[in-house]
């Protein structure tokens, strides 16, 4: 068991080949959670990100190992910022205002520091995060929805017919005792949204289901599209 060990931990073929393959699964593991989601970058996205850090960290040892006297933390420092651009690319903002993409750019800097944690051969950590991270992409999403469902604070995305709705859309929502603290009127229309829109952030009386307030707002003449943003 301590020969083993011993070769895993240290720098070698065996560790080298043990390493990738391991930040492979763990890549993959994460990216089936966002492609099951249909999110832009997921099972095979994850996977390369993965491996190709633990690949840098290999790269490293492999230089020290020949001798070489240079930083050694180089090229791992380069893939925690450089996997920005990746990131930033799966970060969208749709018609309706909706910011898409963040839990996806946070796994794959979560799954480009995993395989930097697993080529350096620290496997604990690796493991303990890859855990927590499919934990959180998992489990806690459903608490995040019930918590997101039971809060005062929401913001609707209510589309209509024609701007002169606007008037009568926040006069029946003042009618429900909610507190409207900010209007985003969306006027210009595209392919994706043809009609005008709007972003209201409420707070709503206590006790008060989402679905009432939206269900108000479906009803009025006008209106065509009401969704929890």
């Amino acid at each position: 068991m301590d020969n083993l060990v011993k070769v895993l931990t240290e720098y070698n073929s065996i560790s080298a080949v043990v390493r990738l393959a391991l930040a492979l699964i763990c890549g993959g593991i994460i990216g089936i959670d966002r492609g099951r989601k249909r999110r832009p970058a997921g099972f095979r996205t994850h996977m390369i990100v993965c491996v190709g850090a633990a690949l840098t960290m290999l790269i490293s040892q492999h230089l020290y190992a020949r001798g070489y006297t240079t930083d050694i933390s180089r090229l791992g420092a380069q893939v925690v910022s450089g996997i920005g651009f990746l990131g930033a690319g799966t970060i969208i903002v749709t018609g309706r205002q909706q910011i898409k993409g963040l839990t996806t750019a946070a796994g794959l800097w979560a799954s480009a520091c995993m395989g930097l944690a697993i080529g350096a051969g620290f496997y604990i950590g690796a493991i303990v995060g890859f855990v927590l991270v499919l934990l959180t992409i998992t489990l806690f999403s459903h608490f995040e929805g019930k918590i997101i469902a039971s809060a005062r604070n929401m913001n609707i995305y209510v589309e209509y017919s024609s701007n002169s709705d606007v008037g009568r859309i926040i006069d029946a929502v003042k009618r429900m005792d909610v507190k409207i603290y900010d209007v985003e009127v969306k006027r210009s229309k595209s392919a994706d949204v043809p009609y005008p829109g709007c972003v209201v952030s409420v707070r709503l009386p206590k006790a008060m289901p989402h679905s009432v307030l939206m269900a108000e707002l479906v009803s009025l003449d006008g209106v065509r599209t009401v969704e929890e943003i």
